[in-house]
């Protein structure tokens, strides 16, 4: 799939419209990055997302990115198989760097400038976790993809999205997903699940509705940043939904 093979004159329309936000942090998760694959990193897929993040870029909205790793590793999983935890959530964030590092080409390629800061040193690859250097680069217009989680483990990749949303000053936590919103139940499951418009931050906890992990909402609330959540799938929506149009839900107060 190629930028020109998208549907432009449907993109024209949201840029000449005004984005409700001014800096969002986009969080991906690893399974995200498959496409159709059972496992890894699928090209066109990674390829998909960096257009619909050069969307919103070429907007004006200012853009931080964090990924999942369960394309390639779950500490949860690798603990519960008898690995040590921390040793787990160790090979876990070393998995999102090597997303972050397919994500960051994957916009290079496109002409979007990009800088991938890691939790962990690892000073060859990549620049430290510096927070008012990624403040700088967002405020120059570079996407700034936060990669090795919070450095800690037995913390979740909703988790450090969260926590850097805040630490940035983020105006909104974008989580793109398989589906269109929050929904009572899986819609893949359960055919009567009905969706949310918008919920609040404590619904999502008393009703166990696995949007983001309790930590991670629990900062979110906080930090009054409001969590929508939208799908990854569709071309534009990225864009469409930080101008209040398409299908999302929003999570705030």
């Amino acid at each position: 799939m190629t930028q020109t093979a998208r549907d432009e004159s449907s993109l024209m329309i949201h840029l000449n419209s005004k984005p409700l936000y001014q800096r969002v942090l986009f969080k991906i998760s690893g399974e995200a990055l498959m496409g159709k694959k059972e496992f890894g990193l699928d090209p066109d897929t990674i390829e998909r997302i960096a257009l619909d993040i050069k969307d919103v870029v070429d907007v004006g909205i200012q853009v931080c990115v964090t990924v999942g790793a369960g394309n390639i590793f779950r500490g949860v999983s690798g603990s519960a198989q008898g690995m040590d935890r921390t040793t787990a959530d160790h090979m876990g964030m070393l998995g999102i760097v090597i997303n972050a590092l397919a994500l960051q080409n994957a916009l290079e390629n496109i002409k979007v400038n990009s800088r991938v800061q890691s939790a962990i040193g690892m000073d060859e690859i990549c620049e430290p976790y510096i927070r008012r250097r990624a403040m700088c680069h967002m405020d120059k217009g570079r996407v700034v993809i936060f990669a090795a989680g919070t450095g800690n483990p037995y913390f979740t990749s909703d988790t450090a999205a969260t926590l850097r949303a805040s630490e940035m000053n983020c105006d909104l936590i974008a989580k793109g997903t398989k589906v269109d919103g929050v929904y009572s139940a899986d819609p893949m499951k359960d055919s009567s699940a009905t969706k949310y418009d918008t919920i609040s931050y404590m619904e999502v906890l008393t009703k166990d509705l696995k949007v983001m992990d309790a930590t991670a909402i629990a900062l979110a609330r906080e930090n009054k940043i409001p969590i929508m959540v939208f799908s990854i799938r569709e071309a534009h929506n990225f864009v469409k939904v930080l101008h209040g149009e398409g299908e999302f839900t929003l999570v705030k107060d």
